[in-house]
C-alpha cells in the first residue's frame, strides 16, 4: 500500500512512482530493510521451533500451540500500532516465534489424533486452511486499501490478532494426543483420551502398539544425535529435502511478493491487490482437491503431477515476461489479454503447488518420523523451510532485479530436480498406519540398505 511504503520504505515508494532518475520496471522493490520486514518472521520461526522441540516432547503439543498464538498477538498488536521500522521488524520477529512454535506442534497434533485411513485428509486441512487465510489476508489487504484516511495498513498488521485469539482459545479446549500422554507416562489418561477421540471403546492394538513406540522411544536419550546415525537417515533427508524443495519451487515468492510482482508487471495498486486475491482463491480451492484425492491416488502421484504442472506454467510466464519486457523492463502498455494470460498463468501454477507440493510438504514428513525422533526431526523439518523460506525471501527483489524473467528459469530447474528426488526416494505412505512406517523404509528399493530390523521394532513382520 503506498501509505505504508511512503511512511516507511520512502525509497521505494519514490522509484514505484518514478521520483527518481530511470529506474528498471524490475529493480523498483529492490530494497534490502523491505525484504528483511518480510523474511525477519522466518528466520524467528527457525529459531522458535528448535526450541519449541524440547517444549512439545516434555509438555505436549497444547502448550505449544498455546505460546505460539500468544507470540502471534503480541506481534499483531506491535505491528498494527508502530511508528518505525523497527516496530515493524521486531513485531515480524514475534510473529515469526508464534509461527515456529505453531508449525512445529500443529502437524504432529493432527497426525497423531486422526485415524490413519484419513490422515492424509484430516492433515492437509493445516495447509487448507493456511490457504483460507491467505486469500482472507488478501480480500482485507483489498478493502482496507482504499481507506481514505491511510492508515488501511494498521488494520491489515492488526487483523492478525484474530488467528491469534483463535489459535489460543482452541488450543485450550483439545485433548492432549495420546502418544504424548504416553510418552510423558499418563497411560491411563491416554487411553481415555484414545477412546474419546476414536469413538468407540475398541482401541486395545492401538494403545499397545502407542505404548510399544513410546518404549522404543525413551530407549533414545538424545533424539538430535540419534538422527545422524545410519538408521534414521531417511527421515533425516527427508527432514531436510521435502521442506527445502518446497520453498525452491518458488511459490512461497508469489505468495510474499504476488501484490509486488504484479505491480512489476503493470498492474496499478488496486489492481495488483485484486490479483493477488484471485490467486489466493485458486489456491485454497485446490488444496481443496487435494484433500479428496491424496489418501485415494497417493502421495506420490499427486506430487509428481502437481510438479510437472508447475514447471509446464514456469516456462510460459518466462517466455511471456521476457516477450514483453525483455531485458530493460519497459514493456510500454499491457494489452488486456496479456494481463489476464499472466494472470491466468500464475493461478494454474499456484493451483499446481496447493494440490501437491503445498500440504504434502507438511503432510509426508509428519506422517514418517519414529516417535523417539518425531519432535527432533520436525523441528529440522520447520527450521529448514524457514530458512529457505528465509533466504529466499530476503534476496527475491534482488534476483529479480538482476536476473529478471530468468528467475522462473531459476525456480523451473529445482521444478524438475525435485521431480527426480520424489520419483526415486520418497515411498508412499497412504493408508500406513504411523507405528508402521518403519516397514515402509525397510522395503524402499534403497533405504532399506539404511534400515535394518532391530529388536526394539514395534512390528518386526514387514
Amino acid at each position: 500500500m503506498d501509505p505504508f511504503l511512503e511512511k516507511f520504505f520512502p525509497d521505494v515508494y519514490a522509484k514505484e512512482h518514478n521520483l527518481k532518475a530511470s529506474v528498471n520496471q524490475y529493480c523498483k522493490f529492490d530494497s534490502q530493510i523491505l525484504t528483511l520486514f518480510t523474511s525477519s518472521l522466518y528466520l524467528a520461526a527457525l529459531v522458535s521451533s528448535i526450541a519449541a522441540s524440547t517444549v512439545t516432547r516434555v509438555f505436549g503439543r497444547r502448550l505449544t500451540m498455546i505460546s505460539g498464538g500468544v507470540l502471534f498477538l503480541a506481534g499483531a498488536g506491535l505491528n498494527a500500532f508502530a511508528q518505525r521500522v523497527w516496530m515493524l521488524i521486531v513485531g515480524r520477529l514475534l510473529l515469526g516465534c508464534g509461527i515456529g512454535c505453531s508449525n512445529q506442534s500443529v502437524p504432529i497434533y493432527v497426525s497423531e489424533v486422526a485415524p490413519y485411513k484419513y490422515r492424509g485428509a484430516l492433515n492437509m486441512m493445516f495447509q487448507l486452511l493456511i490457504t483460507v487465510g491467505i486469500f482472507v489476508a488478501n480480500v482485507l489487504n483489498y478493502v482496507f486499501s482504499n481507506m481514505e484516511n491511510g492508515e488501511g495498513w494498521r488494520y491489515s498488521l492488526g487483523f492478525a490478532a484474530v488467528p491469534a485469539i483463535m489459535i489460543i482459545l482452541g488450543a485450550i479446549f483439545l485433548p492432549d494426543t495420546p502418544s504424548s500422554l504416553i510418552e510423558r507416562g499418563k497411560d491411563e489418561e491416554a487411553k481415555k483420551e484414545l477412546i474419546k477421540i476414536r469413538g468407540t471403546i475398541d482401541i486395545e492394538e492401538e494403545l499397545r502398539d502407542l505404548i510399544a513406540a513410546s518404549k522404543s522411544s525413551k530407549a533414545v536419550k538424545h533424539p538430535w544425535g540419534s538422527l545422524l546415525t545410519r538408521h534414521y537417515r531417511p527421515h533425516l533427508t527427508m527432514a531436510i529435502a521435502i521442506p527445502a524443495f518446497q520453498q525452491l519451487t518458488g511459490m512461497n515468492v508469489i505468495t510474499f511478493y504476488a501484490p509486488v510482482l504484479f505491480k512489476t508487471i503493470g498492474f496499478g495498486a488496486n489492481a495488483s491487490l485484486m490479483s493477488a486475491m484471485i490467486t489466493g482463491g485458486c489456491n485454497a480451492v485446490a488444496t481443496l482437491v487435494s484433500i479428496a484425492s491424496v489418501d485415494k491416488f497417493g502421495r506420490r502421484t499427486l506430487f509428481l503431477l502437481g510438479g510437472a504442472q508447475m514447471f509446464i506454467c514456469q516456462m510460459f510466464i518466462t517466455v511471456a515476461i521476457a516477450y514483453k519486457f525483455g531485458i530493460d523492463g519497459n514493456p510500454g502498455v499491457l494489452p488486456t489479454w496479456y494481463a489476464t494470460a499472466v494472470v491466468i498463468a500464475i493461478c494454474v501454477y499456484v493451483a499446481g503447488f496447493a494440490w501437491s507440493w503445498g500440504p504434502l510438504g507438511w503432510l509426508v514428513p509428519s506422517e514418517i518420523f519414529p516417535l523417539e525422533v518425531r519432535s527432533a526431526a520436525q523441528s529440522i523439518n520447520v527450521s529448514t523451510n524457514m530458512i529457505f523460506t528465509f533466504a529466499i525471501a530476503q534476496i527475491f527483489t534482488a534476483m529479480l532485479c538482476h536476473m529478471k524473467f530468468g528467475l522462473f528459469i531459476f525456480f523451473g530447474f529445482f521444478v524438475v530436480v525435485m521431480n527426480l528426488f520424489i520419483y526415486k526416494f520418497v515411498p508412499e505412505t497412504k493408508g500406513i498406519p504411523i507405528e508402521e512406517m518403519l516397514c515402509v523404509w525397510q522395503n524402499h528399493s534403497y533405504w532399506k540398505n539404511f534400515v535394518k530390523p532391530a529388536e526394539k521394532q514395534v512390528d518386526a513382520d514387514c
